[in-house]
């Protein structure tokens, strides 16, 4: 949570992080990286990682880092 938004979360399988709608593309093109389903609902703007990319330090970095910019752009709740 950054100022009230959620930013991103991490399970042992991997973590989803919010890029914010029309900010995502570069990530889905990542190997292991995913549409975020809520059920059977994509959610535009989320991405899940899988353990492998999450284990990546320097790809985890970069998307923690997508995710706290476009967080930080919010106003806060």
């Amino acid at each position: 949570m950054l100022n009230g938004n959620l930013l991103c979360g991490a399970r042992e399988d991997g973590m989803l992080v919010r890029l914010g709608k029309g900010n995502d593309g570069w990530a889905l093109a990542l190997s292991g990286v995913s549409q975020m389903l809520a059920g059977e609902r994509a959610m535009p703007g989320w991405v899940r990682a899988n353990a492998d990319v999450y284990g990546d330090d320097a790809l985890r970095r970069r998307l923690l880092d997508a995710a706290l910019a476009f967080v930080e752009s919010l106003p806060s709740k």
